[in-house]
């Protein structure tokens, strides 16, 4: 008995003894006094940077010419590989030519009775000049034969012209490219009749070297640029080479100019049609491809850039930046920021020249909170 009541007396302080234990254990560590952070920062400094629009355009043949026959007959030979380069003035089709040739060689035997007539009106007219200074012609019988003489002359001109037209119609018959370029697929056979006044076209050729690129401009962001250009925001950035971008985002190697800016804006898109040209020696460029076109539009003087790594957005879609003061301390400011250019961003409002952007080690930062900068390299830099 004595033993029961000494151990239910022991439980109870020891449980006492392990409780006053534990709370040794959890007792608050002293206070420790950390270094503060160490982030990198961008100096931002003031730099000349031209402003550009990325684009979206289209590629155009830079000559188009459909091929038409300006003479009827049946078509007696394909002279050409489609798809293949034809030169200017290269045969492209051949006629059934027997009755043009035949109607040169009548035009030409024309000339020659006309040629003839007119040789003998000539010897007839001087053969009266002396008659007439014997008097034994008459002056009427004189002025007549004259008159022959010019009428043959004309009438040598005419044949000469019936000749010229009979050979044009003759080489008619042998159709030419008008332009050098690509000639594309034949729309028609040999054995084929064709028309002078039809109006399909045999076959096209289009210059592809140098090709356009027409894009269009949103016509808020002309007017925009036009209003900064007025109140000498910005200045006119002229002959800087225009960069194609091609569909799967590469950058093709030649650069092109912009040659010309629409006058209206199209009512159903609200933008202005630009037309780019661009050389292409090795036809990398087809027309109908989607590409795009960085135009440079504009130059800004003492325009500040800030990393795009350095910029983040709050719920709201505000662009906030973390900026270390002169006193160490971390700073939250919202910014302003227009275009990308490259990897940094345009700033517009919310930062000046001289400032620290943090651009790594944000995680490890708060504002109002101290922090030591690693390096300060310089904006653009």
């Amino acid at each position: 008995m004595k033993s029961l009541l000494n151990r239910s007396v022991s439980l109870p302080l020891i449980a006492v003894l392990f409780s006053l234990s534990g709370c040794d254990n959890h007792a608050a560590p002293a206070p420790t006094n950390f270094p503060p952070p160490e982030v990198r920062v961008v100096t931002l400094q003031p730099e000349r940077v031209t402003l550009s629009r990325e684009l979206p355009g289209r590629t155009r043949a830079y000559l188009i010419a459909e091929v038409r026959p300006l003479v009827t007959g049946i078509i007696q030979e394909r002279l050409f590989t489609e798809g293949g380069q034809v030169e200017q003035g290269e045969a492209l089709y051949q006629l059934d030519d027997s009755i043009y040739r035949a109607q040169y060689q009548s035009a030409g035997a024309s000339l020659v009775r006309a040629q003839a007539a007119a040789d003998i009106a000539r010897l007839n007219a001087e053969r009266a000049e002396g008659l007439r200074e014997s008097k034994s012609i008459s002056e009427q019988e004189y002025q007549n034969l004259l008159a022959i003489q010019k009428q043959a002359a004309a009438d040598v001109g005419v044949a000469e012209a019936q000749l010229q037209t009979a050979k044009v119609r003759l080489d008619y018959a042998r159709i030419v490219s008008p332009i050098a370029g690509r000639v594309g697929r034949s729309a028609v056979t040999p054995g084929a009749l064709v028309t002078a006044d039809q109006s399909a076209a045999l076959t096209t050729v289009q210059q592809l070297d140098p090709i356009y690129v027409d894009v269009t401009q949103s016509a808020s962001e002309l007017l925009a640029l036009r209003r900064q250009l007025s109140a000498n925001a910005v200045q006119q950035a002229d002959d800087i080479p225009v960069q194609i971008l091609l569909d799967d985002g590469g950058r093709y190697p030649q650069e092109g100019v912009l040659t010309f800016e629409d006058a209206a804006v199209d009512p159903t898109t609200g933008s202005v049609a630009m037309r780019i040209v661009v050389p292409n020696p090795d036809l990398v460029l087809l027309p109908g491809m989607y590409v795009r076109a960085v135009v440079s539009n504009a130059i800004l003087d003492d325009a500040l850039l800030v990393p795009q790594r350095g910029v983040t957005r709050d719920s709201r879609g505000q662009a906030l930046a973390m900026v270390l003061t002169d006193e160490g301390v971390v700073e939250q400011r919202e910014v302003s920021v227009g275009e990308s250019i490259g990897a940094d961003w345009l700033v517009l409002g919310g930062l000046a020249a001289g400032d620290r952007v943090i651009v790594e080690g944000l995680q490890r930062i708060q504002p109002g909170q101290p922090a030591v900068a690693q390096a300060e390299p310089v904006s653009g830099s």
